[in-house]
């Protein structure tokens, strides 16, 4: 037997030493013995750095030593393999290693790698064989025919065992029994060890021949429970015919039990259905009559009558707008905004002078965290009505909406209908979010057509769900549409919906939503609100400049919890509370800054644009460079679209038209090649607005004069040199104040958007309006 020990290790005479020394060696852990003395296995390797290190060993000794985890994760078996590798394949940039287990190794003690842990780490060993075994001796050869038999016995009937069987029957020595056995019967990672680490024979032997015996008398076990209940099955089943027989006859005489139909009725007559309702009702209650309860069309009926039923026909809450109460919900839960709160406000007036809807539906349009869903639910605690929020982001089946035929396996009606059976009134308000993000047409069918019979209050007050086969009336109900990204809506649905725009918010506003909002509500999440936490207006700029960059609070929203939590996990932990969050907190807590996107880079070809996302704005980056010995080509990289690319052309064209008047030498058009490149290229871009910043990137390359500092633009360009306006000009602002760009360049016709933004947000920012290309050179250089 061997003594482990942490110094000492004791061997037997017999146990032949193949390396006296202490052999340092890299050390691979698996979760099972799936490899042994004179077994092959592959193993797959997808971590990049693993990568590395196996081809290194491979090129020079070719050994690693593996060894097992225990079920404690954190102890490893001390007995494991010294193994070979034999090769090497590379397949879909991942390797697949050969390895050959060649003798037993004990690991003395471990250098782990910081990097990899419990996946690789460097160790030393002693390595040894066990001594050798003469197959031919007659107690040998009975050892392995018993074993034989019994693993054979055990497979027999098992599926996908051929194989196995045929494998064992043409082993003749005793060890790669053992181990084929351990590898591909025994499943106990623990049993596995102790077969391995044993050296004598018999008592290898005794020790899996008693683990086959149990598995086998397991097996027998478990066969007869089977067959019990297999059995027991059968008297089921012929109790369920005579009960059915019985069934049967009771109906030919005329004796029937069902109650469903009763049930059915006295429902009805608490629910106000329609006399087109009631005559379906009625009709369908005469089949289910007809009909014997086991089939299956009994219960499609069945279900259909009692979804009938729950709907809450004529049921509605009475609205109580009072524009006093408005006004204070309103400012209660949301901050700034007065254009969309006066717009809502104007749209709440008309619906109390008419006690009708019959404005265009409200589209609420901005990016994430902005606060479209809480303004929507605002609107429903104003009126005093149910809510529901149905997400239609990934949208692509119309019978999402719809609803199936009922006599469809699985059928159901859809969500508008659901979601009124939930509620139980007839006129809540439902929140159709993410309207710009529905999947696009489906197979046969077009979920934004279903959505025009639903938004149009000229349709809808007779809807057809096709579950339902009946109009229900969705004229009462207030329906409230979210995007992000205008451009992605139908054109048509955008013909029935007013669109309110709600932009991202300043520092100024963020510190004073976070004040107001954000933490007094985290300080009763977390359980916090007996404590007087304070975090100051500037320490709040500091998380929001150096840990967010969003247009909307979501982020905003997670860091502060994060700080929160903190306090709370200490003062649980250490009975301490923490009251003020300093800027030394912060930065303990949520470590490093986010790196800002802006960075001075003074070389030709670099200028900087201004654009919209559905996340509000942002900055990016336009690179051009003339290569030489060219021919004049234009290459063009970074995932940008069809109109981005028509706008380089644009650019690149009207400058080789006027290179006289720009002082750029003929030679670069003939000689040179352009290329241009927008960073970020795993994000797609696209969009006129970028026509302005790509031209100065250009003119910069040709001049070979960098761009100055601090300076963004937007702005479309033509082939005439005229300068057209853009959208989203507040969001673009914002983004180029966030990063501290001071001087930003726009078309003339958005002078008229920075006179509607308030003047305290546009400090330290200073505007150049351009009609044309050719103001830009002298403000650029």
């Amino acid at each position: 037997m061997i003594n482990y020990n942490n110094k000492i290790i004791i061997y037997k005479k017999k146990i032949k030493i193949i390396d006296k020394k202490k052999l340092k060696n890299y050390i691979l852990i698996i979760k099972d013995f799936l490899i042994f003395p004179g077994i092959i296995l592959p193993i797959n390797i997808y971590d990049n750095e693993i990568k590395k290190i196996f081809l290194n060993i491979y090129k020079k000794n070719k050994f690693i030593s593996v060894f097992i985890k225990k079920n404690n994760k954190n102890k490893l078996y001390k007995l494991g393999i010294l193994c070979k590798i034999i090769k090497i394949y590379k397949i879909n940039n991942n390797l697949t290693i050969l390895l050959q287990g060649l003798s037993k190794s004990i690991l003395l003690n471990k250098k782990r790698n910081k990097v990899y842990k419990n996946l690789l780490f460097i160790s030393y060993i002693y390595t040894f064989k066990d001594y050798k075994i003469d197959n031919k001796k007659i107690k040998i050869l009975s050892y392995i025919k018993i074993l034989k038999d019994k693993s054979i016995q055990y497979l027999t009937n098992n599926n996908d065992s051929a194989h196995l069987i045929n494998n064992i029957n043409q082993i003749n020595d005793f060890r790669t029994l053992i181990y084929y056995l351990l590898i591909n019967i025994v499943n106990i990672v623990n049993y596995k060890f102790i077969i391995y680490k044993e050296i004598n024979i018999k008592r290898q032997f005794r020790i899996l021949l008693k683990y086959l015996l149990f598995e086998l008398e397991k097996k027998k076990i478990y066969s007869e429970i089977i067959n019990n209940i297999n059995i027991r099955i059968k008297k089921q089943q012929i109790e369920y015919y005579l009960i059915q027989q019985i069934k049967a006859l009771k109906e030919k005489i005329g004796y029937k039990d069902n109650n469903d139909i009763e049930i059915l009725l006295n429902k009805s007559l608490k629910v106000k259905l329609s006399k087109e309702c009631r005559e379906i009702f009625n009709n369908e209650i005469l089949k289910l009559k007809d009909l014997n309860t086991n089939v299956q069309e009994y219960y499609i009926i069945k279900n259909y009558l009692n979804l009938l039923l729950k709907l809450p026909w004529g049921k509605y809450t009475k609205d109580n707008i009072d524009i006093n109460n408005a006004i204070k919900i309103l400012n209660n839960n949301h901050y700034g905004i007065k254009d969309v709160k006066n717009r809502i406000l104007e749209f709440l007036s008309i619906l109390k002078l008419n006690n009708k809807i019959i404005s265009p539906i409200i589209c609420l349009i901005g990016p994430p965290g902005v606060g479209k869903t809480s303004l929507s639910k605002s609107i429903a605690k104003v009126l005093n009505r149910k809510f529901i929020r149905i997400s239609l982001g990934g949208l692509h089946d119309e019978s999402e909406l719809r609803g199936n035929r009922k006599t469809y396996v699985g059928a159901m009606p859809g969500r508008i209908i659901k979601s009124i059976i939930n509620v139980g009134t007839s006129n809540p308000v439902i929140l159709l979010d993410e309207i710009d993000k529905i999947g696009g047409v489906g197979y046969n069918s077009d979920p934004s057509s279903a959505l025009l019979e639903i938004l149009d209050s000229e349709t809808n007050y007779e809807f057809y769900d096709n579950y339902l086969e009946v109009g229900y009336d969705l004229s009462k109900i207030l329906f409230i549409t979210t995007a992000n990204n205008i451009n992605n809506i139908n054109y048509i649905l955008l013909d029935r919906m007013e669109i309110i725009n709600i932009n991202g918010y300043t520092i100024e506003e963020k510190i004073n939503i976070s004040i107001n909002f954000i933490i007094p509500k985290l300080i009763i999440k977390n359980g916090l609100s007996e404590y007087n936490i304070k975090i100051n207006k500037k320490n709040l700029e500091f998380i929001i400049i150096n840990y967010t960059n969003e247009s909307g609070v979501r982020t905003l929203i997670k860091v502060i919890e994060k700080l929160l939590r903190y306090i709370a996990r200490i003062l649980v932990k250490e009975n301490k509370i923490i009251n003020y969050i300093n800027k030394r907190l912060i930065m303990k807590i949520l470590g490093s800054f986010y790196i800002n996107k802006y960075e001075i880079i003074n070389k030709p070809g670099i200028s900087i644009g201004l654009a919209w996302t559905g996340y509000g704005g942002d900055i990016i980056y336009i690179e051009s460079i003339l290569l030489n010995n060219g021919q004049g080509r234009i290459s063009i990289t970074g995932n940008i679209g069809k109109v981005m690319k028509e706008s380089i052309i644009i650019a690149n064209k009207y400058i080789q038209a006027n290179y006289k008047l720009l002082n750029i030498r003929k030679k670069f058009f003939t000689n040179y090649d352009l290329h241009v490149h927008i960073p970020e290229g795993a994000i797609p871009k696209d969009g006129p607005s970028a026509g302005i910043a790509i031209y100065s990137s250009l003119l910069s390359s040709y001049l070979l004069k960098p761009i100055k500092n601090y300076l963004a633009m937007t702005g479309e360009i033509t082939l005439r040199g005229s300068i057209l306006e853009v959208g989203g000009i507040k969001e673009k602002i914002l983004a180029a104040k966030r990063l501290s760009i001071k001087n930003i360049i726009l078309p003339y016709k958005n002078k008229y958007n920075i006179k509607n933004i308030n003047k305290k947000y546009l400090r330290g920012i200073k505007f150049y309006y351009i009609n044309s290309i050719e103001e830009i050179r002298n403000i650029i250089f």
